[in-house]
Formats: C-alpha cells, sequence, structure tokens
C-alpha cells in the first residue's frame, strides 16, 4: 500500500465509526494512530460516555474479532491468558485460549483488577506473545488492547503501575458530548441501535497494510530533534520526579508517522507532535509529591514543555 492510500482508508473508517459514535471525530482519529501505530489505548472516562461502544464499532468496521474482559478483584491471570486444562478422551493436558487471543481487546475497568492481574497483559501488549507454562503463543495480528478506567471512583482499585503505563501509546477521553451532539444521539438511537447493522468497510490485511506504508512517512531530522527535546525535557523539568522513558520518543516519533498519513501527508510536521505530546506523554510522567499537593497536573507540566522547546523551522 502507498502512502496517499492510507488517508482514504483512515476516512472509510472514521466516517463508518461515526454512523454509531456521534461526534468526537478527533478521538476516533487518534484511535486509528495508536492501530496503524501498533499502539494501546487507555481510555479514562466515567461510565456511559461510550468507550465500550467505540471499541464494538472499532472492530466491526474493519471486520476483526473482538473480546471484552471484565476486570475484577477476583480475576486470576489464567482468565486472560488462557490456561491448559487435562482432557480425559487424549489423556492429554491442551491450552485453552483466553480472550486475549483476539484482534480487540476491551480490558474494562483495567484498575480493578489486583497487580498480579494485570500485569498479564504485559507481555502481550509489548510483545505480542503470550507465555504459558514454558509455551510461546503467538497473538493474532492486529492487536489492540482498548482498557478504560474511571479516574473519579477509586475505592476498590488498585493504581496501574508505571510499567504498565508506559506500554500504553495513548491515553485518552472521551467526555460528555455536545447539546447538538446528544440531540443527534437520541435521534440516531430513536428507532434502533445501528451497531448490529453495521457493515465492515476495511479488513485486518488493509490496516496491515497501511502499518506498513506509514514506516516510510518522512521525519525530517530537525523533527526528529524536536521530539527527542521534547521528552528529554520531561526528565529535566523541576516539576516533574519520573520523566518519559525512551520508549515514550520511540511511541511519539511512530505516532508521528502514523498522524501525518492519516492527515493525507508523507511527511510529518511540528503541528502533529504537538497534538500528540498531551496524549502521548502525560501518563508517562510522574509528578512529584509537593507538585501535586500545590494542584499542578502532569497536562500543566507537559504544556510548559511544549511552549519552551524552539518549533523547527522550515530552511528557506
Amino acid at each position: 500500500m502507498e502512502i496517499a492510500a492510507v488517508q482514504p482508508l483512515a476516512e472509510r473508517i472514521i466516517e463508518n465509526v461515526q454512523r454509531v459514535i456521534v461526534g468526537k471525530r478527533d478521538i476516533i482519529e487518534l484511535v486509528l494512530v495508536a492501530l496503524l501505530a501498533e499502539g494501546h489505548i487507555l481510555l479514562e472516562d466515567v461510565p456511559g460516555t461510550g468507550k465500550t461502544t467505540l471499541a464494538r464499532t472499532l472492530a466491526r468496521s474493519l471486520n476483526v474479532d473482538f473480546q471484552r474482559l471484565q476486570f475484577t478483584p477476583d480475576l486470576l491471570p489464567s482468565d486472560v491468558t488462557g490456561l491448559y486444562i487435562y482432557d480425559q478422551r487424549t489423556g492429554d493436558f491442551v491450552f485453552r485460549r483466553g480472550p486475549v487471543f483476539t484482534n480487540i481487546l476491551l480490558a474494562d475497568e483495567i484498575n480493578r483488577a489486583t497487580p498480579r492481574t494485570q500485569s498479564a497483559l504485559l507481555e502481550a501488549m509489548q510483545e505480542r506473545q503470550v507465555s504459558v507454562e514454558g509455551e510461546t503463543y503467538p497473538l493474532p495480528r492486529p492487536f489492540l488492547v482498548i482498557a478504560t478506567q474511571n479516574p473519579v471512583e477509586l475505592e476498590g482499585t488498585f493504581p496501574l503501575p508505571e510499567a504498565q503505563l508506559d506500554r500504553f501509546l495513548l491515553r485518552l477521553s472521551l467526555g460528555y458530548p455536545s447539546a447538538e451532539d446528544e440531540e443527534k444521539m437520541l435521534l440516531r438511537f430513536e428507532r434502533e441501535d445501528p451497531l448490529p447493522t453495521l457493515e465492515p468497510v476495511a479488513s485486518a490485511d488493509d490496516l496491515l497494510a497501511a502499518r506498513q506504508a506509514i514506516r516510510h512517512v518522512r521525519v525530517d531530522d530537525d523533527i526528529r530533534r524536536y521530539i527527542i527535546n521534547i521528552t528529554r525535557a520531561t526528565r529535566e523539568h523541576e516539576a516533574i520526579e519520573l520523566g518519559a522513558s525512551p520508549r515514550a520518543t520511540l511511541a511519539l516519533y511512530q505516532a508521528a508517522q502514523a498522524l501525518a498519513a492519516i492527515q493525507g501527508r508523507d511527511y510529518v510536521i511540528p503541528d502533529d507532535v504537538k497534538r500528540l505530546c498531551p496524549v502521548v506523554l502525560t501518563h508517562r510522567v510522574l509528578l512529584s509529591t509537593q507538585v501535586v499537593l500545590r494542584g499542578r497536573t502532569p497536562e500543566a507540566a507537559i504544556n510548559d514543555i511544549i511552549e519552551s522547546i524552539p518549533v523547527p523551522v522550515e530552511k528557506v
């Protein structure tokens, strides 16, 4: 697939998803960025804003497998990855695959599971494989984890460790719809739910081909250094105790390539990087305790950094 073919593909998917999800084009676009950059998404929002519907609609639009796993305190790692069971007919132990063996996995309320169960996803998210009893099983491609958590209700939850947060390419929030969009939603769902009749507009092969195409999106030296300067600045900022990792630098780079291709360009511009910084970096930095007590947020710190780093300009 040529880079020029990525934008029409993305537009078909976005328009199809918007047949169910009213508005939120910018969020849908960023979800596609994660898919094309082979990343995962952390959706932080209150219940009822359409997180599950978005995941289901995306899977149906791409005609790929979808699994939803409700994370609870009694969920075991084997409930995620699968386990060996004894087959009485053959007299052997056979591996029964867990819900992680899918294309799009919705990990609902991931912070309600214990850290041990949360960690069962680490290998799957990073290496696209699962290891059980010394055996390694590759996961289907494409593979996307959309994890959700309620940022308001914290009772009975286990905060995600930094190692797991770093494996999410983007942290997004759908937010409440505008009054106009909410009225459109009521009219759209007045007679029937449009999701069951939604037809696919792309395939897994289309997505995999697009992934190969975006690797050829050009990133000039100045843009590359701009990305590096931003992530390095998070490690030196006075308000930040733990800065962004080298994985974050790579994530920002690949996400910028994907966003440029979706916008119809074969090159990255500074605005791509600036748009992505808040959703790629804020969940990867840890503010110092004193700064948190003063009411400072990671978003504010990242915005300070973006404003302080000189933006590359085109050479005449």
